[in-house]
């Protein structure tokens, strides 16, 4: 959720009852709602939180997304609280995935403490990647590389607390990584003192991610020896063999 003290946008609301709440809690007004993609739990509570609030949706111009909804492609900016968010078309998990990247480039003053900042749904988790519900590894492996390609303070806002769980895969891949090793250590403490992981850097996601690490020798040896696959592979041979061991794991 972004707040300017008066108004508030919310990202991919599962479920509206947390959001009325933090709404009442704090006296804020509902501005906007931004979903990346279609499936429920990022999109259960917007028709709640639009008819309780009246706030305007933003969504993927090529996925069903609760109507109404203002349709967004690659390309395309939107301005909330100030903000200008730039749109990334980011498909593999859904067909018509989208990012909302916060750029640092803007004169607000909040954007300072906020930017550069990325609201990448189920495409890039801390240390993994959603799953291929509808699109190809071609398609996710060029996503993820245009969100490695943002700089690398870049704060990754994924969906989804996965970190842990895609760092013990992460670490299986790469045993010798000491970043992995390093980055177990201090999400294990964030936890423990009941603290989220999350957001993740880009420079930290490049470290550390097998799936924005898919070209590295290192990473396409492990897969190419787990998969069984010969040393003619391609770079998207080698990404949907990782994937798929990690579907696996």
């Amino acid at each position: 959720m972004l707040l300017d003290g008066h108004d508030a946008v919310v990202v991919d609301p599962g479920d509206a009852a947390p959001v009325l709440n933090a709404l009442a809690r704090d006296q804020l007004k509902l501005a906007a709602i931004l979903v990346t993609h279609h499936h429920r739990d990022h999109t259960g509570g917007v028709a709640a939180l639009r008819q309780a609030t009246g706030a305007t949706v933003y969504g993927p111009a090529r996925e069903s997304i609760p109507q109404p909804c203002t349709g967004l492609k690659q390309g395309d900016q939107i301005t909330v609280l100030g903000l200008r968010l730039e749109v990334l078309d980011v498909p593999g998990h859904t067909a018509g995935h989208i990012a909302y990247y916060l750029p640092a480039d803007q004169d607000k003053e909040a954007a300072a403490e906020l930017a550069p900042l990325v609201f990448c749904g189920d495409t890039l988790f801390s240390g993994g990647c959603g799953r291929l519900f509808e699109g190809t590894p071609a398609q996710m492996l060029r996503s993820l590389d245009t969100l490695a390609a943002l700089p690398g303070t870049t704060r990754v806002c994924s969906a989804h607390e996965y970190t842990l769980s895609n760092l013990r895969f992460a670490q299986a891949v790469e045993p010798e990584n000491t970043e992995i090793a390093e980055y177990i250590a201090y999400c294990e403490t964030q936890r423990s003192q009941g603290e989220p992981t999350l957001p993740s850097h880009i420079a930290t996601e490049r470290l550390i991610n097998p799936f924005l690490r898919s070209r590295e020798a290192c990473v396409t040896k492990m897969v190419r020896q787990h998969a069984g696959l010969d040393a003619a592979a391609s770079p998207v041979e080698v990404f949907a063999a990782l994937r798929q061991w990690k579907n696996q794991f």
